[in-house]
């Protein structure tokens, strides 16, 4: 390994010289800094950023753990922390946990593994002195299995985290089921079936608050087949549509661009069309969103906008080194994208 004195004495100049260089002290001359740094290339020196956070106390080093960085929503929010810490000369270290790779939609059934997975994660980020953790959830919900006495600073990026006083940055997925209702209610349809993912799911209710409540506003009385839950899937649109159709709504309000994949599926094999017969909107702007025929009307997920803010309340804590006393919610708006599968009703 290269080390900064075998630099200094090959451009004659002292070690100091050399640190201040790689560290971006100024009083160095050009000349001399475009000297050691033509010798660092040539000789390929490395920084031992572990041997200088032990010196300092800080690696300028910051741990993502992901559930799983192949679900559509990790990527991005990974990508705007990562962005932001090399703007701000910070490493980061990502931990797959690799959930859904492992268990598929079971996992949530493998409590053991899943602490397991995780304590691995926070050992190995520990062991090479991390700043700061971002947990990145694949959905929203209560994470649990980091210790009460965690000794770094932790931010949850699309969830919350049990026991610790921590900031979660989450979608405001209460006022993104508000608004996309309302949308709907402004179209003329008042009949407005939901289908949602798991009843248990925090997404599922906080939409579901936000549809009621738009509802309640137009003094609509909510009916209870007007509500389907199931899956976060195709399968779940194509069997829940079925009731709604026979509940005679004329909208339906799918949680996820999934379900509304299936709804698309069930309305032509049964001779409808979507955006004619029934309109139809979705949630996540994922990319298949718009290649639907006719194209899907869908609110997108602030994900990179959650990845930023995330990393920005971290560095916040990190840079003034103020604990976090309680637990914050920072709540990021959704966007309605319109496309072609609603249609206007006249009053």
């Amino acid at each position: 390994m290269v080390t900064l004195k075998e630099i200094a004495q090959r451009c004659n100049v002292s070690v100091t010289t050399v640190s201040n260089i790689l560290n971006g002290k100024p009083k160095v001359s050009e000349v001399t800094k475009k000297m050691v740094m033509d010798v660092v290339a040539e000789l390929g020196y490395q920084p031992n950023y572990i041997a200088q956070g032990l010196r300092r106390q800080k690696t300028h080093t910051i741990g993502i753990i992901a559930d799983d960085i192949a679900e559509f929503s990790t990527p991005k929010m990974i990508e705007s922390i990562m962005a932001c810490c090399e703007d701000k000369g910070y490493r980061t270290i990502v931990q797959n946990l690799r959930l859904f790779s492992r268990w598929g939609d079971d996992w949530y059934d493998k409590e053991d593994g899943y602490k397991a997975a995780l304590d691995v994660a926070l050992n190995e980020l520990l062991s090479i002195k991390v700043d700061g953790i971002i947990y990145v959830a694949s959905y929203a919900r209560m994470i649990q299995g980091f210790p009460k006495d965690f000794p770094i600073p932790v931010v949850m990026a699309y969830a919350y985290l049990e026991y610790m006083p921590t900031v979660s940055v989450i979608i405001d997925d209460e006022k993104g089921g508000y608004d996309m209702t309302r949308y709907l209610l402004s179209m003329g349809h008042r009949e407005i079936g939901v289908i949602g993912g798991r009843a248990d799911n925090i997404h599922t209710q906080k939409r579901l608050l936000g549809y009621k409540k738009a509802l309640a506003e137009e003094g609509i009385v909510i009916k209870t087949n007007w509500i389907r839950c199931g899956a976060w899937d195709r399968k779940t649109g194509y069997e829940q549509m079925e009731y709604l159709k026979n509940a005679g709504v004329t909208a339906v309000f799918c949680m996820a661009d999934q379900i509304a994949g299936g709804v698309y599926d069930y309305l032509e094999q049964h001779g409808l069309k979507v955006g004619e017969d029934i309109s139809v909107v979705g949630f996540d702007n994922q990319d298949i969103a718009e290649y639907f025929r006719p194209a899907l009307t869908t609110m997108k997920l602030p994900l990179p906008e959650i990845g930023r803010k995330s990393i920005k309340v971290l560095l916040n804590m990190l840079e003034t080194e103020q604990e976090q006393n309680e637990k914050q919610e920072i709540y990021m708006p959704c966007r309605l994208i319109e496309r072609g599968s609603v249609k206007r009703l006249s009053c």
